[in-house]
């Protein structure tokens, strides 16, 4: 029997289940714990990378489409455009609503063209964050998916204030006062993937990236030679098991092998359920306490001193009356 039918397998007996109300959670989840223990898909970094950009993986629509009963797309950031590359709204998931904003790339060239790659320009970030405060001023959740190379870095994006609108979701974010969970579904590159990322938990799918530059940039600048993108890939750790065990995600969800395109159904009914037991965490904090825990979070990341400081200590040991 292949994986993909046994997690069919496991759809059917989730939905018997839930027909006659028996709880198989448990039994159901050491199946699967199982499954995963088993898995000989151990590929390289650059495999990662190339999953992560297949022109099926699942979009921002697609899972949203997947996870939800039913959902309603909001468009314009109501100061220039509409951006196809960003979309959001609100979405009924397990019975609660939810606003959602993520990059949405196409399925061929044309679609491609339409959305810019995912790579949304400023008008794209200042609709994320209009619905974002209408999150807050309706006390909804917030869910973000992150599927982009980078912001646009085109003329028009510059002329439009793109580095400004970014700063002002990463600082607006930062301080909404509703949960907010993100999850990187494909590549999150740079600036324009922590526009929308800023969140109380951050989650990646198995086969997602997640890097300050993309691994051609990296090779470019670092190692002057665009051919060693393969390497610069496995160099930036930017997968998700790496980034989980440096603590900068919260969880990684499994993907099945060759990639999320594959099998829509697990991977969405893995995201839903990641989704919902985390947002009943979340929703049992006060405000305050999930704010403070937001910033703790992002001012945890990485190790800071002043060279001064660490001088000024090596010299008191040796001279301890200065």
């Amino acid at each position: 029997m292949t994986q993909k039918e046994i997690q069919r397998k496991i759809r059917e007996l989730k939905t018997l289940a839930s027909q006659h109300r028996l709880d198989i959670n448990e039994d159901l989840s050491r199946i699967v714990s199982k499954l995963d223990g088993n898995r000989t898909d151990d590929i390289s970094p650059w495999q990662r990378v190339e999953t992560a950009r297949h022109p099926q993986r699942p979009t921002t629509l697609e899972y949203i489409q997947t996870i939800s009963d039913e959902y309603v797309e909001l468009f314009g950031d109501r100061l220039f455009a509409d951006d196809p590359a960003m979309v959001g709204g609100i979405a009924r998931i397990g019975g609660i609503a939810f606003t959602f904003v993520g990059h949405q790339k196409g399925k061929n060239m044309k679609e491609n063209l339409r959305r810019n790659y995912g790579m949304a320009q400023p008008e794209g970030y200042r609709k994320a964050l209009r619905l974002a405060h209408q999150a807050e001023k309706f006390g909804r959740p917030l869910l973000t998916f992150v599927d982009t190379m980078g912001a646009y870095p085109g003329i028009s994006s510059e002329e439009r204030g793109i580095s400004e609108a970014i700063a002002r979701n990463m600082k607006e974010f930062s301080v909404l006062r509703t949960p907010i969970i993100s999850t990187i579904i494909g590549e999150g590159g740079s600036g324009g993937a922590i526009g929308i990322a800023v969140a109380d938990r951050v989650f990646m799918l198995e086969n997602a990236v997640y890097s300050v530059i993309s691994p051609e940039g990296c090779a470019s600048i670092l190692l002057r030679d665009t051919k060693k993108a393969q390497l610069a890939a496995g160099l930036m750790k930017m997968t998700a098991r790496d980034l989980y065990s440096f603590g900068i995600v919260d969880g990684v969800i499994t993907e099945p092998q060759g990639g999320a395109h594959n099998d829509i159904d697990f991977v969405a009914a893995r995201l839903k359920e990641t989704i919902l037991s985390n947002y009943r965490e979340l929703a049992s904090k006060k405000t305050e306490q999930l704010l403070k825990d937001r910033s703790r979070r992002w001012l945890s990341f990485g190790d800071f001193y002043d060279p001064a400081e660490k001088q000024e200590g090596f010299l008191k040991k040796i001279f301890p009356w200065m």
